[in-house]
């Protein structure tokens, strides 16, 4: 499977920095798929084969939280991986969130760090990877 990733936020601003962010980590991408909610995220999965992604909760139209639950529900969508990236972030939300399913979780703002740390099981690495950590401390999404 390809190393691709589909951004779901309904901020275009916060899809672009992410994007940024992941290719400043390291992190080897071959596509990058964005999506501004849950039914949009749904048209870009029956289109595209992504190996993990990283979804917002509060969205309009179909929110995190739905499309997770109806990812879990479906053979062909059940085993994508999504690291859910929210303001939210008490452990009782968390514990819910990973309850259905979700592979990790980001508090925004997140540090590049943090983002790395979440994604790096499911992407391949390449030798940016390695930045030093002083590379990050200016930087919060």
């Amino acid at each position: 499977m390809a190393n691709n990733v589909l951004i779901v936020d309904d901020s275009a601003t916060i899809r672009s920095m992410v994007k940024r962010t992941i290719k400043m980590i390291g992190l080897e991408v071959d596509e990058f798929y964005e999506a501004a909610d849950g039914i949009s995220a749904l048209a870009q999965l029956a289109e595209h084969d992504v190996a993990v992604m990283l979804v917002d909760i509060n969205m309009p139209r179909m929110t995190g939280v739905e499309l997770l639950t109806r990812m879990k529900q479906s053979d062909q969508l059940k085993n994508i991986p999504i690291v859910i990236a929210s303001t939210e972030g008490s452990k009782t939300r968390i514990d819910q969130l990973m309850n259905l399913g979700a592979s990790g979780y980001v508090r925004k703002p997140f540090q590049p760090e943090q983002l790395r740390e979440a994604l790096l099981p499911m992407l391949k690495v390449t030798e940016n990877a390695t930045a030093n950590d002083s590379d990050f401390d200016d930087c919060s999404f």
